[in-house]
């Protein structure tokens, strides 16, 4: 009985992870879009800027692990993947091909697959 509520406590934690996990991809994302600006001639508060963002996700990103299997949180950092072309349009004025489209389908679906699985050992 004590493993069932174990297993019932990390399955209501795991959406917590979940969230940490994507609000670093966040934060690490714009860290980076920073540091592409500082190199574009961009003001130094870009550089220090993307080091503070980067920062920020990357100790989120420990805390979230707290709250689930590496398994299935890690991968949820993938989301920045998908961010980063949303980025990369709207503020770098980047072109969104098909392929980006295609890939950003296929991250989404996994990350999807991953969220909803029962992280049963």
């Amino acid at each position: 009985m004590g493993i069932e509520v174990c297993m019932r406590s990390e399955k209501r934690r795991l959406p917590v992870g979940i969230a940490l996990m994507l609000a670093s991809a966040l934060l690490t994302c714009c860290g980076q879009l920073c540091w592409k600006l500082s190199a574009r001639g961009g003001s130094p508060l870009f550089l220090l800027a993307g080091f503070g963002l980067y920062g920020c996700g990357a100790l989120l990103m420990m805390a979230a692990l707290r709250f689930g299997e590496l398994s299935v949180l890690h991968p949820m950092l993938s989301a920045g993947y998908a961010l980063s072309v949303v980025l990369g349009a709207l503020v770098l004025e980047e072109e969104i091909t098909g392929s980006k489209l295609l890939g950003i389908a296929v991250i989404t679906a996994g990350l999807v697959c991953l969220s909803t699985s029962k992280g049963q050992r």
